[in-house]
């Protein structure tokens, strides 16, 4: 089921009569079900990773990428279809980290973000190690292939260098304005067609910069009570917010 578009609350009168900002930052839940992965050129290659499971080479798989490109998102569908769960750096660090008995497949969302702390790095080293006399999977996700990464501990250095890689590359006009739409849908707005190909016409080609700006968009209509159309836009583009 749809969610009904998020209404957004009149601006109210200050004490001078003119409208008062209250930005009023609603929650949001992106949608990350398997239905609503963008597939496009630059993320055939990781998608067929994906749909390729169980039938991997072997036990773990990195999943690569620039920010907000859709990993964490490619690790939920992978999530939902081989029943493996997120895992934080706390319960990699803890004595017992990594596969609980029975467990099949586990997910280390930003592993790159962990390399250059030692207990990480080793805990890291031992859970691949286990993942053979467990036959259990692992999912990791970074910015960059792991042979890339910053380790210091030369043993996991080695083994990442090995792992097989889905890399996501930069996205193409097409999936851009795609992306935009999703975003905003995410928040429940509706958009028309005009105003996003304004935007993504204007707009840095990233996926960050799609995130950041579909942001500011939402922060500013709710702060001065607009709909999201091209002057509006126009605005925040103008600023740089």
């Amino acid at each position: 089921m749809t969610a009904a578009p998020r209404n957004r609350p009149a601006p109210e009168k200050g004490a001078g009569g003119g409208a008062a900002q209250l930005p009023l930052p609603l929650p949001h839940r992106p949608c990350l079900d398997g239905a609503d992965f963008l597939v496009a050129p630059c993320n055939e290659a990781a998608v067929r990773w994906i749909d390729r499971w169980p039938d991997w080479p072997g036990p773990t798989l990195a999943v690569t990428g620039p920010a907000g490109c859709g990993k964490t998102h490619l690790a939920s569908v992978w999530a939902a279809a081989s029943g493996a769960r997120f895992m934080g750096r706390n319960e990699l660090a803890a004595p017992d980290g990594g596969l609980a008995p029975g467990e099949g497949a586990l997910i280390l969302d930003d592993a790159d973000r962990l390399m250059g702390r030692r207990p990480l790095e080793r805990a890291l080293f031992h859970l691949l190690n286990g993942l053979h006399g467990s036959r259990g999977r692992l999912m990791l996700t970074g910015t960059a292939p792991p042979a890339r990464w910053d380790v210091g501990l030369a043993d996991l250095r080695s083994r990442l260098g090995a792992i097989p890689v889905a890399e996501i590359g930069p996205p193409d006009d097409a999936l851009i304005a795609a992306l935009v739409v999703k975003l905003f849908s995410d928040r429940q707005i509706r958009v028309g067609g005009e105003a996003v190909r304004f935007l993504t016409a204007r707009m840095e080609r990233s996926f960050e910069a799609a995130s950041r700006l579909v942001d500011a968009i939402d922060r500013r209509a709710l702060a001065e009570g607009r709909a999201v159309t091209i002057p509006l836009i126009r605005d925040i583009l103008a600023s740089g917010d």
